[in-house]
C-alpha cells in the first residue's frame, strides 16, 4: 500500500501556529523513523511526503528526507505560484526526482483566490514540470475548485482529503453536489484521506464517515482513488492503523484488482509513473 498523505516537521511554535490547543498533542517533531513502524504494522510500504508548511526550505528539507529514506517515495513540495521566479524556481526543484507535485494550502486563502491571474499563471507551468497539483479546500470552496480544474484541463489534479467535507453537520448535499462535478472532470483524482480529523475527534463512528467513503467510491471510481492517512494530523482523532482500516473496510467488497487501485496503482500511475521503493 501507499499512504499518500504524510506530513513531516521539526516543531516550533513560531511556524506552526495553526497546531492549536486541541491539537497540543502535534506540539513535537514528527520525523520518518517516528512512522515507519506503524507503516509496517498497517502493511504500508511507500509513502508521499506533503508539504505543511509555505516555504521554499521546507520543500528542500523534504526532499532531503527523500534521499535519506528511500519508504518516501515522492514529495508534493510548495514553491510560490504567483512569483515572477516561478519558472526558474520550478526548473530547479523539479530537476530532483522527488518532487512529484505542489501544494498550496487555499483553505486558508480568502474567497477568489483560485481565480488570480497570478496563480493560474503559475499553475500553467506545472505541466511542463511534469508536476501534479494538490486542491486543498474546504467544501464551501469546491465550487471554485471546479472551475479552477475545469480551466486546465491537462494538468493533474488530486482532491485532497475528500474535499474536507463537514461531517456530522448538515452539508452533505450541497458538498455532494460540488463533489460530484469535481468527479465529472476526467483530470482529477481524489484522496480518501483526513475525514477522521473532519469530524467529532471523540466521537466519530464509521459509520458517520462510512457515506462520504462511499461517494468517493461511486463518483471517482477505483482507477482515480488513492488513500491517505494525513498523519500525523490524523492521530488527534485516531490512530494510524485505525485510519488505514477505515479505508480497507470501505472497498472490502471491491475486486482485487480494484482495491490494487486505490491502494497503490492510481498513486503509482499518479504520483509516480514508475515502480515505486518499498522500505
Amino acid at each position: 500500500m501507499i499512504d499518500t498523505h504524510q506530513h513531516f516537521w521539526k516543531y516550533s511554535a513560531d511556524e506552526y501556529g495553526w497546531i492549536d490547543d486541541r491539537m497540543a498533542s502535534l506540539r513535537r517533531d514528527f520525523l520518518p523513523p517516528d512512522v515507519l513502524q506503524e507503516m509496517v504494522r498497517a502493511g504500508v510500504t511507500t509513502s508521499i511526503a506533503v508539504q505543511a508548511r509555505q516555504t521554499l526550505e521546507e520543500t528542500r528539507w523534504l526532499l532531503e528526507l527523500a534521499e535519506r529514506h528511500p519508504f518516501i517515495a515522492g514529495v508534493v513540495g510548495w514553491v510560490d505560484l504567483q512569483s515572477k521566479d516561478v519558472e526558474r524556481e520550478l526548473e530547479t526543484f523539479a530537476a530532483h526526482p522527488a518532487l512529484v507535485g505542489i501544494r498550496h494550502i487555499v483553505q486558508a486563502e480568502p474567497d477568489g483566490f483560485l481565480e488570480r491571474p497570478s496563480f493560474r499563471d503559475g499553475v500553467a507551468r506545472l505541466e511542463a514540470a511534469g508536476l501534479a497539483y494538490d486542491l486543498l479546500v474546504y467544501a464551501r470552496q469546491l465550487p471554485a475548485a471546479v472551475s479552477f480544474a475545469r480551466a486546465f484541463p491537462r494538468q493533474r489534479f488530486v482532491l485532497d482529503h475528500v474535499g474536507k467535507p463537514d461531517v456530522g453537520g448538515d452539508g452533505y448535499r450541497e458538498w455532494r453536489r460540488h463533489f460530484d462535478r469535481l468527479a465529472e472532470l476526467p483530470n482529477v483524482t481524489c484522496k480518501l484521506s483526513g475525514l477522521v480529523t473532519e469530524a467529532d475527534w471523540r466521537g466519530w463512528t464509521p459509520g458517520q464517515l462510512r457515506p462520504y467513503f462511499d461517494a468517493a467510491l461511486e463518483s471517482f471510481g477505483p482507477s482515480r482513488l488513492m488513500i491517505g492517512t494525513d498523519w500525523p494530523v490524523c492521530t488527534a482523532a485516531a490512530s494510524y492503523k485505525a485510519v488505514i482500516t477505515l479505508a480497507l473496510d470501505a472497498i472490502d467488497e471491491y475486486t482485487a484488482q480494484e482495491r490494487h487501485q486505490i491502494l497503490q496503482g492510481t498513486a503509482e500511475r499518479f504520483y509516480l509513473g514508475r515502480e515505486v521503493r518499498k522500505c
